[in-house]
């Protein structure tokens, strides 16, 4: 009776020890069972890492107004949303380099001379107003399988030139850019109020053949244009033959209308381009079958970095540096920091 008594107990104990063998991983397992089989979003492979600025990029925090919300966000992640936006990611990558130097330059500028939104916000990602942003979900549905190779340029082209400013006289300037011009920018004072001498005309190596709608034409009967003008113009008298309403264009330094003279009302071509929907001021006009037809070329107002421009100097061999020198006369590119 003692030896099966003994037999007995070692049994028990056996099956304990194997029990618990088996319970074991469950035990451990336990308390992070949510974390491991939990119904949580997966992460998707295709996502890198969260971007993280530079040195210098990162200690401005910006207010940014996104529709009618404020977000804060550091310099460097708002660039990254700008690029993806402004210029596309097949570029060059120093061409890329350049477009966010440029707009690094912009939004500083926009701080130091207290923006379009007072106190509510630095800047706004209205491009209408100040600049496109994008964010990196979108951007990615919009590239497809180029996505992290893309994400990974334009983050590259943020921190490679972390806290370089376009300055003059020691400051930011207002570094505009635009997507092509017709082979020459244009000087800020032939399409705005002020000139600014680091806004001047300077050869833009354009590569027309390769620029989706680089030239384009637009037809306008007499009745839409008449109603499109006189909207914004109602003293306009476009009476009488058509092929009369538009006379005594001047031209500026770099082919575009400069002034035009439209139903006896003196307008600048940047007006008249707003007002037709046409993709420059670099326009030529003649009548058609009765209608209005206008021969564009470029995108754009034509002042500061033309994109296109950029891309083609980068890959014919400039860096960065280079690109953003010859678009903004008389400039130095420097690190800066707000004060």
């Amino acid at each position: 009776m003692r030896r099966e008594h003994s037999i007995r107990q070692s049994v028990a104990i056996s099956v304990a020890l194997l029990s618990a063998l088996f319970l074991l991983p469950l035990v451990v397992i336990a308390p992070f069972q949510t974390e491991l089989f939990g119904e949580e979003d997966a992460v998707h492979e295709t996502e890198g890492e969260p971007f993280v600025s530079g040195d210098m990029d990162g200690k401005t925090v910006l207010k940014v107004l996104q529709g009618d919300q404020v977000e804060e966000m550091d310099l460097g992640t708002y660039l990254v949303g700008v690029v993806r936006a402004e210029m596309p990611a097949s570029f060059e990558l120093e061409a890329l380099k350049a477009q966010a130097v440029a707009a690094r330059t912009y939004t500083l500028y926009k701080i130091q001379t207290g923006g379009n939104h007072g106190d509510t916000a630095d800047i706004c990602t209205d491009s209408t107003c100040c600049q496109a942003y994008i964010s990196e979900e979108k951007a990615r549905n919009n590239w497809g399988e180029q996505a992290d190779e893309y994400e990974q340029k334009i983050e590259q082209a943020v921190t490679a030139t972390d806290g370089q400013a376009i300055l003059y006289g020691g400051v930011p300037i207002l570094a505009v850019f635009h997507s092509s011009s017709a082979g020459v920018t244009r000087p800020a004072g032939e399409v705005w109020q002020n000139d600014l001498p680091y806004l001047q005309a300077v050869e833009s190596p354009e590569p027309g053949e390769t620029i989706p709608n680089y030239y384009s034409r637009v037809e306008f009967t007499a009745e839409k244009f008449r109603k499109a003008f006189t909207a914004a113009y109602p003293e306009a008298d476009l009476s009488g033959d058509i092929s009369g309403w538009l006379k005594d264009a001047v031209v500026d330094s770099a082919g575009s209308v400069r002034t035009v003279s439209v139903g006896g009302v003196r307008v600048k071509g940047s007006s008249l381009r707003s007002v037709l929907g046409l993709r420059s001021a670099c326009f030529e006009w003649e009548v058609q079958d009765g209608k209005l037809v206008f021969f564009v070329t470029g995108f754009g107002h034509g002042v500061g970095l033309s994109q296109y421009g950029a891309n083609q100097m980068a890959a014919d061999g400039a860096d960065y540096l280079e690109i953003v020198t010859h678009y903004y006369t008389g400039v130095t590119v420097e690190p800066y920091l707000p004060g």
